[in-house]
């Protein structure tokens, strides 16, 4: 929609916790008239076409929380041979290895979910299932990555100055975004038989 339509209007921008680059403001539609030039798919098939877009939309997600995910490890790993304490780096203590260790693994996990659902959508096989466990799990991954980013970057993660507060406060909008986790754990329920 053009803005100038006759009875659609951008309301006021809503200040977000994370995403900040991403503006968001409340759209209001009152008696507007859309032209058939400005229809997006087929009439009368909307919802199914939107459905189409979100199971997409949550592989998109999925990449996207793998890649934050994967910025979290690396400023991690980064930080941990650099900082020290009690005369060596921090990253040769073992309680340090063993959480870069777990965040790699269930990176790299987030990462083969989301690509086997983007395989199969390329192909044009079912993949509601697919998408919804790679869209769960990366998100879900990534906001435990950068909350283990910014534990393992200590006092220096929760500045402002920091990219890993920032990273912390981004992530979460994956969890939510494209549909939460939770509803994501009924479509795979429903994948199921269940």
């Amino acid at each position: 929609m053009d803005r100038g339509l006759p009875g659609f209007t951008v309301g006021r921008r809503i200040e977000t916790m994370g995403m900040r680059a991403s503006q968001t403001a409340e759209l209001a539609f009152d008696g507007c008239l859309v032209s058939h030039e400005a229809l997006l798919g087929e009439e009368n098939r909307g919802a199914v076409t939107a459905m189409q877009t979100l199971t997409l939309g949550r592989i998109t997600a999925a990449a996207y929380a793998v890649g934050a995910g994967r910025a979290a490890l690396d400023a991690t790993l980064e930080y941990v041979k650099q900082r020290q304490q009690f005369g060596q780096p921090v990253g040769k203590f073992q309680g340090v290895q063993w959480m870069l260790a777990d965040m790699a693994t269930a990176l790299e996990a987030a990462r083969l979910l989301t690509y086997q659902a983007a395989w199969l959508a390329d192909r044009g096989l079912p993949h509601i299932k697919e998408a919804s466990m790679a869209k769960l799990f990366a998100t879900e991954t990534a906001t435990r990555l950068a909350n283990d980013a910014l534990q393992l970057h200590g006092g220096y993660g929760y500045v402002m100055e920091s990219p890993i507060q920032r990273l912390y406060r981004d992530v979460k909008l994956f969890e939510i975004g494209e549909g939460t986790s939770q509803i994501h754990r009924n479509i795979i329920a429903r994948q199921l038989g269940l």
